[in-house]
């Protein structure tokens, strides 16, 4: 029988070594995981890469083999991570200050890019941190702050998403999703001399627009005005013995029933005293 069967220890040690062995050639790439081979510092080769449109389960992880202690692997997330930004004071164009927060869902999808350009998750956040900041502060700088509440803020989200992009990808990056949790007014005196100015912009709109009202309505009067004149005198010129008869009547009724009067006037309590030659009531003489 071999001696060195009958040693324990020797056999414990060959198992250990035989595990360390093991360990440091096989591993195991979870789904969630990219991985880097990295020799002497040098990235080699990418293990378990982002892919668009890749089905669960059918991805490259699972067991892998490497140089044993002349490679190692380093992780990188493959999951959608998300990117937070410090509030930051913004100047819109009609000279509001807003206090911003906004985050960024970023993955990454070329894990050798970012290990070369950035190596860590941390590090990346760190770097796209400044550009987020500074591409909320271009993009709100041209918009006045009413834009944050309206349609317009889809259309800057996609600008400030794009412009973020652009950089992402030089770290192989590829952004996701771009939001503003929160655009507020400065508290104090801040806010509340932009909510004058809001107010009394508002009220010159009003104002603007009740004159134009009035403007409209001065015309459509005038034009209707206009129309009745060329309709009465048309009348007058066709019949004027017709036309001077129903203006009688219609002057009748008026002074005699009150009818066409305002509610509020009282009618039926005036006395007229006439002679019958008066020429007010010669329709009632009739012709001679």
């Amino acid at each position: 029988m071999n001696p060195s069967l009958r040693n324990p220890i020797a056999i414990a040690f060959a198992a250990i070594a035989l595990l360390i062995l093991a360990g440091a050639t096989f591993a195991n790439v979870p789904e969630t995981k990219q991985a880097v081979i990295v020799r002497f510092g040098q990235p080699q080769r990418t293990i378990n890469a982002y892919q668009p449109g890749e089905q669960f389960g059918r991805t490259g992880a699972g067991l892998i083999a490497r140089w044993p202690f002349i490679e190692q692997i380093h992780w990188i997330d493959k999951r959608i991570l998300s990117l937070g930004m410090e509030r930051q004071q913004v100047l819109s164009t009609d000279q509001y200050r807003l206090q911003v927060d906004a985050f960024a869902r970023y993955r990454i999808v070329d894990p050798l890019r970012m290990y070369v350009s950035a190596q860590t998750e941390a590090r990346l956040g760190d770097q796209l941190k400044p550009i987020l900041g500074s591409a909320i502060r271009n993009e709100l700088g041209k918009r006045p702050f009413a834009a944050l509440l309206s349609a317009e803020r889809g259309e800057m989200m996609a600008h400030i998403k794009s412009a973020l992009n652009r950089a992402a990808r030089q770290y192989g990056a590829e952004i996701v999703d771009v939001r503003i949790k929160r655009a507020d007014l400065p508290s104090g005196i801040p806010l509340n001399s932009a909510f004058e100015r809001m107010k009394s912009a508002r009220e010159q709109e009003a104002t603007a627009i009740r004159a134009q009202g009035y403007k409209q309505a001065q015309i459509i009067r005038a034009e209707a005005d206009a129309e009745a004149a060329k309709t009465f005198a048309e009348a007058f010129n066709k019949d004027p013995a017709f036309y001077d008869f129903y203006r009688a009547m219609q002057s009748y009724r008026l002074t005699f029933t009150g009818e066409g009067l305002p509610k509020s006037e009282e009618r039926g309590r005036s006395t007229i005293v006439l002679s019958p030659d008066n020429d007010y009531l010669r329709e009632f003489r009739g012709k001679k």
